[in-house]
C-alpha cells in the first residue's frame, strides 16, 4: 500500500503542491510534553524549494508551538491528504528550522512565495523542512470534501497590525514567547522585517 520516495518530484510534487491544506506535527523532547498538530493553508504559502526541501510561511496565531519545538529539537512531520480525486496521503518526516524575519536568508526565501502577499497576515517566520523520510499511503478512509476558497478572516484580522502592534499582540498571548511546556518560542519583540 505505502511507498517510500527518495525525493519530492514528479507526481509526488504535483500532488503536494495541488493540496489547499496540509498539517504539521511537532513535539518537545520531554516524554510528557505537548504534541502539537496544526492545519496550514492559504494559497501560495507553501513551496517546494528542491527535491528534499520544502518551506511554508508561519503567520500570526495564538501560539508558537511549532517554532518552540523546532528550536528545541528540529523534529517535524508534514502531511497532505487527498480530499478530492484518487485517495492518497503523503507524509514528509524531517528536520525543520524557523527562519526568523531578521535572518539574512529570509528575503531570498520569501521569493519562493510569489503567489501570496504575506504582509496582511503577520508573517513571523518561514519554516524550512529538510526531508529525511518521504512516504505515501492509501487514503481510503479519507472522506471526499470540496475546497471552496481560502477564508479572508486571517488577512483582515492581521492587516491592521504593524511590527510594533503585532509584537504587543504577541506579548499579551500566553504561548507565543514560551510554549505550552515552557520552551522558548518566538523571540519578542518581533524582529523587524528585512523586506
Amino acid at each position: 500500500m505505502g511507498k517510500t520516495y527518495e525525493r519530492i518530484d514528479g507526481r509526488l510534487r504535483t500532488f503536494i503542491e495541488a493540496q489547499p491544506l496540509f498539517f504539521t506535527a511537532t513535539a518537545p523532547l520531554a516524554g510528557d510534553g505537548t504534541v502539537n498538530l496544526s492545519p496550514k493553508g492559504l494559497t501560495g504559502s507553501f513551496a517546494v524549494l528542491d527535491e528534499l526541501t520544502v518551506a511554508y510561511l508561519d503567520f500570526a496565531g495564538s501560539t508558537a508551538e511549532t517554532v518552540a519545538h523546532l528550536r528545541e529539537n528540529g523534529r517535524i512531520t508534514l502531511m497532505w491528504c487527498a480530499f478530492q480525486g484518487p485517495p492518497n496521503i503523503v507524509r514528509v518526516h524531517g528536520r525543520g528550522e524557523p527562519v526568523l524575519r531578521d535572518d539574512p536568508r529570509f528575503p531570498e526565501l520569501l521569493t519562493h512565495f510569489p503567489d501570496i502577499d504575506a504582509t496582511p497576515h503577520g508573517l513571523r517566520a518561514i519554516i524550512v523542512v529538510t526531508a529525511e523520510l518521504i512516504r505515501d499511503s492509501c487514503g481510503y478512509a479519507v472522506p471526499f470534501m470540496s475546497y471552496d476558497s481560502d477564508r479572508d478572516l486571517h488577512g483582515k484580522r492581521f492587516a491592521r497590525e504593524d511590527d510594533a502592534s503585532l509584537s504587543a499582540y504577541f506579548a499579551k498571548k500566553d504561548h507565543i514567547a514560551t510554549s505550552l511546556d515552557g520552551l522558548p518560542g518566538l523571540p519578542l519583540p518581533l524582529p523587524p522585517s528585512t523586506v
